[in-house]
C-alpha cells in the first residue's frame, strides 16, 4: 500500500517527538547525576567551612569574653553567612545557581533542623530537594541496587546510585556481569553462590583457569605454552639465543629480557666477570674468572722506545714518555731547560 503525503508526515512529526522525548529523558538522567554531584560538593565544602570557623572568634585575650562571644558566634547569622560565601567557586555555574535556588534551605538548617538533623548531606541533598540517593539506592524513588542497599552489587562493585541512575553496577577488579557474581578472565571463582562470589586471581601463567595453580590452566598466556609439569616458555634455552652474542638472556613470566655481559667476557651466560664464555682481548682467565692482564709486568717489555714507560689499564695499556721528556715526532725527546733555550736562540742568531 502506497503511503499518501499526510500519512509521511505523520510518521515524521510521531519520529521527531519520539526522539525529543528520547532526548529529555537522557538530559534529566545527566542533569540528575549533575546536580547531585554538585550537592554533595557545596555541603562538603560547608563542612570545611563549619570546621574552619569552629574558633574564629578566639584570639588569646579575656577567655571568660571569648567564650561568651563564641558561644553567640557559633549560632549566628554571621558565621553562617561567612560559611556561605566560600561553598562555591565564581566559575561554577551550577553551584552558584543550586545555592540561589536553595540558600533559604541553608538557614532553616541552621537554625531550626542542625540539632535533630546533624548530617546535612542527608537533610539537604538526600530528603529535601531530592537531588541525590542514600548509598546503596538509585533511582527518582531510591530504589534498592542489586543485592540490596546493604550489600549493593553483592559487595563485589558499586552501583549507579543517584536519582538519575539506572542502578547498574560497576563491578570491583577481578568481577564482571550484571550481578558482579561472575569473574574476569585470569580469576576464578573460589566460593559462588546466588548471593555470594569470591574471585581469586589465577597463576600467573594462565589466561583463564579452574583453580590457584599453573595446573589449573584453561587457556595458557602468551608467552606460556601447555606442558605435563608446568605452563611455561622458556625462551632463554632457545638455541639460538633471542640475544645478541654480548648479551646474555634473563626469563621473565611469559616473556625474557637481554642485558650486556660484563666488558671483560666476550660471549657470556650471565652477569660478572665469573660468567664468561671467553674473556676479551687484554683479559685473562684466572681462579674461574677473567681479569686484566697486567702487559707492563711481562718479562718483554711491549714500550719499545727508547726513554718510554709502561702505564697499565683495564684490559691494554699505554706507552708514555718518561718525566723530562715529552713526545715529538713520534719519540721521546729531552724538554729543553730554560738556560739551553737561551743559548740556543742567541746561536740562531
Amino acid at each position: 500500500m502506497l503511503l499518501t503525503g499526510s500519512m509521511l508526515r505523520l510518521i515524521r512529526l510521531l519520529s521527531c517527538l519520539t526522539l525529543v522525548l528520547f532526548l529529555q529523558v537522557c538530559y534529566a538522567k545527566k542533569d540528575s547525576k549533575t546536580s547531585c554531584y554538585t550537592c554533595k560538593q557545596i555541603t562538603e565544602n560547608f563542612n570545611k567551612g563549619f570546621e574552619r570557623t569552629a574558633k574564629q572568634n578566639f584570639g588569646g585575650g579575656n577567655t571568660a569574653w571569648e567564650e561568651r562571644t563564641l558561644s553567640k558566634y557559633e549560632t549566628s547569622e554571621i558565621r553562617l553567612m561567612e560559611i556561605i560565601e566560600d561553598l562555591c567557586d565564581s566559575s561554577s555555574f551550577d553551584c552558584n545557581h543550586m545555592l540561589e535556588e536553595h540558600e533559604d534551605k541553608f538557614e532553616t538548617w541552621w537554625f531550626k533542623k542542625k540539632t535533630k538533623h546533624p548530617d546535612l548531606h542527608k537533610w539537604f541533598c538526600i530528603e529535601s530537594i531530592k537531588v541525590c540517593c542514600p548509598k546503596g539506592t538509585f533511582g527518582p524513588d531510591c530504589n534498592a541496587c542489586v543485592g540490596g542497599s546493604e550489600n549493593p552489587c553483592h559487595g563485589n562493585g558499586q552501583c549507579d546510585g543517584t536519582r538519575g541512575g539506572t542502578g547498574k553496577c560497576s563491578c570491583d577488579n577481578g568481577y564482571k556481569g550484571e550481578f558482579c557474581l561472575d569473574c574476569r578472565d585470569g580469576y576464578f571463582n573460589e566460593v559462588r553462590n546466588e548471593t555470594f562470589s569470591l574471585c581469586t586471581e589465577c597463576h600467573s601463567s594462565c589466561k583463564t583457569c579452574s583453580g590457584a595453580t599453573n595446573q589449573d590452566c584453561d587457556e595458557c598466556k602468551e608467552g606460556w605454552e601447555e606442558d605435563d609439569q608446568e605452563a611455561y616458555v622458556d625462551e632463554c634455552s632457545k638455541d639460538p639465543s633471542p640475544c645478541n652474542e654480548d648479551q646474555f638472556c634473563i626469563n621473565t613470566d611469559g616473556s625474557y629480557s637481554c642485558k650486556t655481559c660484563d666488558r671483560v667476557c666476550s660471549g657470556c651466560t650471565g652477569a660478572g666477570a665469573d660468567k664468561c664464555k671467553a674473556c676479551a682481548s687484554g683479559y685473562q682467565e684466572a681462579e674461574g674468572s677473567c681479569t686484566d692482564i697486567d702487559e707492563c709486568s711481562q718479562s718483554e717489555s711491549v714500550c719499545t722506545k727508547e726513554h718510554q714507560e709502561c702505564v697499565n689499564t683495564k684490559g691494554s695499556y699505554v706507552c708514555i714518555c718518561l718525566p723530562g721528556y715529552e713526545e715529538k715526532d713520534d719519540e721521546c725527546v729531552q724538554i729543553p731547560q730554560p738556560g739551553e733555550l737561551i743559548d740556543r736562540k742567541f746561536k740562531v742568531c
